[in-house]
């Protein structure tokens, strides 16, 4: 896995809002990129409704938030409509994205539930992972973002 410091690889990947490159956030804003197991699970539902919910305040702070799974589009799009995502979610169904960031699950079948903190020049700041709770992620990565400025 990648570690605090560490340049962000960049990506482009298709997303439940369209085609996103993560150089493009780079020198405007702070990146939340989290990566979940799979779509509608209970976890990953009650981790992508928090994020939901605290988004807004994401925002404010001028912090943009995507999610990453190797589910197809077809249910990350799904997914996102369902929960009412103000954000992408992105389809890296050909698993680029979550090997680049050594992420992929021990027997290759999906991503680990990972949170990378990505600062407005494109370095990691923080990495949150091994909590306890799925929906911990986003109340964690926003007191990381709190604490930053």
């Amino acid at each position: 896995m990648l570690q605090v410091g560490q340049e962000a690889p960049d990506f482009e990947a298709e997303s439940s809002q369209g085609k996103i490159k993560l150089s493009d956030f780079k020198g405007k804003k702070s990146v939340i990129l989290y990566f979940y197991p799979k779509a509608f699970t209970p976890g990953c539902s009650r981790e992508l409704q928090r994020f939901t919910e605290l988004y807004d305040e994401f925002k404010e702070h001028n912090v943009e938030i995507i999610g990453v799974s190797v589910d197809s589009l077809s249910s990350v799009k799904k997914f996102s409509e369902k929960y009412n995502a103000k954000f992408p979610l992105i389809s890296d169904k050909e698993k680029k994205i979550v090997t680049a960031y050594g992420v992929l699950n021990e027997k290759g079948t999906s991503a680990q539930r990972v949170t990378f903190i990505i600062d407005e020049n494109g370095k990691i700041i923080n990495i949150l992972d091994k909590l306890k709770k799925a929906e911990e992620h986003a109340d964690r990565a926003l007191e990381v973002i709190k604490s930053k400025k």
